[in-house]
């Protein structure tokens, strides 16, 4: 056995969770020279983005939308591979269709034309508004997004130099405000400013800097990878196993060790420890530090201080294939939205009341219309999400007893949009917010961490290099720069940017002492 230089730096690294984020700490840390061993509850890789197959039929769990395919492309980049030679991406087009209960209808496009006539004709009025909005779109981009996305923010000074800026853009003036600003029909503010939903913000208090997402969008459309996201976790594991990385799945990490102020190993449940100077968690932020370093005494992230702040909303998920089904509902594309009666009075429930409503609004993704592998020939497979009031709430909502019942609820909506398919469900699987809460050890339940509030992002966020431990870093929904494919694949290139390269020599020296963990 090659002995290690006493002056050689360990590069040995373990990684918490094999989400998309994990995922993307290993390959950038495989990169940069590190030995990682990546730990994760689940049978298979993703996480959140992970999948789940019956019948013939695969449910991706989770994200279902690739807006940004060049935070991928940077990632394999950084890796010395392809990207687009690995996954296989397709353009949605049209994005999306929003829909209302009076009858109307909206379809978001790539196409600026289409756009304009589709705004037109439901509020002729509103186009200039919209073209603003766009413009709004576009300044709250570059500042936003390339200005913040994937840079450390654990530096005060960092958040404090943007604020005159954010003053002069309204980042205070929430998503929901900006929309109403800019145009006048009730639809129209929905269709604007909902998509803080897809990453658990309430859009009636999330900062108006999340126009920046239309822009992203315009610009780079929204993308399927065929395969679903697992497909894009599964590309990830492989790039890590081919740099040399090691993934041992149905591995509970229980607690990270820390000695004197470090983290130095983690300890699993099933009793066996794993040593190693630099531990980046792909958990929850808020697990991180109430679960995993529950016997360390913290400065900032205490129970208390994480009980104050606000969560992102929980999610009620029926999916379900369907029979025969694959000419049916033609008029039903990839992705829709189907509003209820409220919006406003809707969210205040979810995020303000921690109230379940008997009304509801839902997403429903029908992949098989892109994807022929997610269901046997002639079949169909969907997914129906209905936001719903995450477990904090002192009216928290026995889901055991309530699945049912609510299920039946969202069922009677859903007939509205595809008429008869309870006829056709072959198979079919719900997650409540208590299914998150123990498949994902997500605090509350929760869907997507913290919420992305202003006074809850950047800085004011847990930082990606801890402020309790050292030798500990963050990647994830619940740190910056926050929730969605792209913020978590973002913020693993934050962590990367803090840490060093590692000596081609102490990687060799790893290797050949056997020193990553098997």
């Amino acid at each position: 056995m090659t002995e290690r230089s006493e002056t050689a730096p360990d590069p040995r690294a373990i990684i918490i969770g094999a989400g998309l984020g994990g995922l993307a700490a290993a390959m950038r840390l495989g990169a940069k020279g590190y030995a990682v061993t990546v730990l994760d509850k689940l049978d298979r890789s993703g996480g959140r983005g992970s999948s789940i197959e019956q019948a013939g039929h695969r449910f991706d769990l989770g994200p279902t939308i690739v807006t940004m395919p060049q935070v991928f492309e940077d990632l394999w980049t950084a890796c010395g591979r392809s990207f687009r030679n690995d996954v296989d991406l397709r353009p949605i087009e049209p994005f999306y269709e929003v829909r209302w209960p009076d009858g109307s209808s909206f379809r978001a496009s790539a196409d600026d034309a289409a756009m304009r006539a589709e705004i037109t004709r439901l509020s002729p009025d509103d186009l200039p508004g919209f073209e603003r909005f766009l413009r709004d779109a576009e300044t709250r981009y570059v500042v936003g997004y390339e200005g913040m996305v994937a840079k450390p923010m654990h530096r005060l000074w960092e958040t404090i130099k943007v604020l005159p800026t954010f003053a002069w853009l309204r980042a205070d003036r929430s998503i929901y405000g900006l929309a109403a600003k800019r145009v006048k029909d009730a639809r129209l503010r929905m269709a604007l400013s909902f998509h803080p939903l897809f990453i658990g913000g309430d859009p009636t208090h999330v900062t108006s800097m999340y126009a920046l997402v239309a822009y992203l969008e315009k610009t780079y459309g929204v993308h399927y990878a065929m395969g679903g996201v697992q497909a894009i976790a599964d590309a990830m594991a492989a790039v890590v196993r081919a740099q040399g990385g090691t993934i041992r799945h149905e591995s509970v990490v229980d607690e990270i060790i820390v000695k004197e102020g470090a983290a130095q190993a983690v300890r699993l449940e099933d009793g066996s420890t794993l040593e190693a100077p630099l531990i980046v968690s792909n958990a929850d932020a808020g697990h991180t530090y109430d679960h995993l370093l529950r016997n360390h005494q913290k400065r900032r992230w205490t129970p208390r201080t994480l009980a104050r702040k606000r969560w992102s909303m929980g999610l009620y998920v029926w999916y379900f294939g369907t029979k025969g089904t694959a000419g049916k509902w033609a008029d039903v594309g990839h992705h829709t939205i189907v509003n209820g009666p409220r919006y406003k009075g809707l969210l205040k429930d979810i995020f303000l009341r921690g109230k379940l409503s008997d009304d509801m609004s839902l997403y429903v993704h029908r992949p098989s219309l892109t994807d022929p592998s997610v269901a046997p020939a002639g079949d169909d497979t969907f997914y129906v999400l209905s936001p719903v009031p995450h477990l904090g709430w002192d009216t928290s909502v026995d889901w055991q007893a309530e699945e049912p019942i609510y299920r039946a609820k969202v069922a009677a909506e859903v007939e509205k949009l595809i008429p008869g398919f309870q006829d056709h469900i072959v198979t079919q699987t719900t997650f409540t917010p208590e299914t998150f809460r123990d498949r994902y050890f997500s605090p509350h339940g929760c869907g997507f961490s913290i919420e992305p509030r202003i006074l809850q992002s950047a800085w004011f966020r847990p930082h990606n290099i801890s402020e309790e431990v050292r030798g500990l870093y963050l990647v994830g929904a619940g740190t910056h720069p926050g929730a969605g494919l792209p913020g978590v694949v973002s913020s693993a290139e934050v962590v990367a940017k803090l840490l060093p390269d590692m000596p081609i020599q102490a990687s060799v020296q790893a290797e050949t002492a056997g020193l990553a963990a098997e």
